[in-house]
């Protein structure tokens, strides 16, 4: 089979042609590889929804294990010499699309009060979503999401609106709680935070299930109401905004009805998120990719002009990422979320992150699709120049020399007589013209028609008995 992924398209390149790929801090990246590597060489079964890598990082993961590289070069050359670089984009398209994302810091209390008031909810036991067990870490991003009422009935889950109105309170679901709803939904935006509880401690929480509304961006409703400049429009503006409008805040986040639950995980204060793939993430090197594509673990290289030292630079970006995690909006072969890492720095940069980019995806060596492609069966060859002018593909129909006259073809063959379809000149024609002239305007004989069988007359009595008989 061919190596393909669903609405992309792609192109080999070669390493020189990369830009910023030999100024690149290789061995990051490697580590960062190794990592993904530990849960992918830990695979016994096939993965469940075929992808087009499949698993074929098993055969690079499995080196990468007894590899304790220290050296950039030496890492670099890992990757040359494992895997073969492809320039990925949508179809019709020539650059992808990223954006960023961090694990926001923010203050809560472990008991309700005055000041912390909003609850961080984990899954609901009446949350069901098709194909999925409760037990199952971290539910899908897609697929329908129910709750059920009596035995059978399923209806779709509870909205944002409605969650916030009290729909599940007191059911002791409550993590802890926060300040500002602001501060939960950028956390549920990210899919994961750091909450610095009154007591002095720390708690991480991590996504763990949603409830089945698709996400709608309140970014995007704030340009299109013309509230905040698309080039202005950033996580920062968007919480300013709120912070200064509060009743419009109420509104407007109810815009978007998805909702998400988290899980509290064991994390130290030191320790990195978590993504989707159960490893760690590396600020500045992992990524979240569209899962029904991309295998996780596998390498990108990204180049692209961003505004990583403030709003208006263009800084050069040319790094080698890694796919670690997933989020709902991230689709597509190129697009991808760049993570950051933690605190206010971080979700500054990615808050004004949303710029196209170009991909590179490097796939293993047992994939190489030139390889394949030399297997695949090549379809006919084309007739020649001379043997197409015998039969040229006009439309009788179409033809402005006939509009003012019947189609000047024959009945039997709806092809033109041979005077037309041979060119006057004769050096044109080949030698065996004649022929093929004779052949092509040669009428061919109608099929006789069907002779006239007189219907024979049944009577009701027997008629009746053959069906009797046929039932039997």
């Amino acid at each position: 089979m061919p190596f393909q992924i669903s609405g992309g398209q792609y192109a080999p390149v070669a390493w020189s042609e990369i830009a910023g790929w030999r100024d690149d801090d290789h061995l990051a990246a490697y580590k960062a590889f190794r990592v993904s590597c530990r849960p992918i060489s830990a695979q016994r079964t096939p993965p469940a929804d075929p992808k087009a890598l499949g698993t074929s990082l098993r055969d690079p993961c499995q080196i990468a294990k007894g590899l304790e590289l220290s050296d950039g070069l030496k890492a670099k050359a890992f990757f040359e010499e494992h895997f073969l670089p492809l320039r990925i984009s949508r179809l019709g398209e020539g650059e992808g699309f990223v954006t960023g994302y961090y694990e926001p810091i923010v203050d809560g209390s472990r008991t309700e009060n005055e000041v912390y008031k909003v609850p961080v909810y984990r899954r609901p036991s009446n949350l069901f979503v098709r194909g999925t067990t409760q037990s199952s870490a971290g539910l899908p991003n897609k697929g329908q999401v129910f709750r059920k009422i009596g035995r059978r009935k399923l209806v779709p889950y509870y909205d944002r609106a409605e969650i916030e109105d009290g729909a599940i309170e007191g059911r002791g679901l409550e993590i802890c709680w926060l300040k500002e709803q602001t501060d939960l939904l950028f956390s549920q935006i990210q899919g994961s935070a750091r909450v610095s509880l009154d007591d002095g401690s720390t708690i991480r929480i991590n996504y763990d299930a949603h409830n089945g509304y698709p996400y709608t961006a309140v970014g995007r409703i704030l340009i299109e109401r013309n509230v905040i400049p698309k080039d202005q429009m950033s996580m920062q503006k968007i919480r300013e905004w709120m912070e200064e409008n509060p009743n419009e805040a109420d509104e407007l986040r109810r815009q978007n009805k998805s909702y998400v639950f988290f899980r509290e995980v064991q994390l130290s204060d030191k320790d990195e998120a978590v993504g989707a793939q159960g490893v760690p993430l590396t600020p500045g090197r992992s990524i979240a990719v569209d899962k029904s594509l991309h295998v996780y673990g596998t390498p990108f290289f990204i180049e692209g002009e961003l505004p990583i030292e403030s709003a208006l630079s263009k800084t050069p970006f040319r790094r080698l990422m890694i796919a670690q995690d997933t989020g709902s909006a991230i689709v597509g072969p190129a697009r991808a979320d760049l993570y950051f890492g933690a605190g206010l720095e971080a979700g500054k940069v990615a808050g004004r992150l949303r710029h196209n980019a170009r991909f590179v995806i490097l796939v293993p060596k047992s994939l190489d699709p030139v390889a394949r492609g030399r297997k695949m069966p090549v379809p006919d060859d084309r007739p020649s120049e001379k043997i197409a002018k015998l039969f040229p593909q006009v439309d009788p129909l179409k033809d402005p020399k006939n509009a003012a006259k019947p189609p000047d073809v024959t009945a039997a063959t709806n092809a033109r007589p041979a005077a037309q379809a041979v060119p006057s000149t004769p050096a044109a024609v080949p030698s065996q013209a004649p022929a093929v002239q004779a052949a092509v305007a040669k009428p061919v004989p109608l099929p006789e028609p069907r002779p006239k069988v007189e219907a024979v007359s049944v009577k009701p009595h027997q008629r009746h008995l053959r069906r009797y008989r046929h039932r039997r």
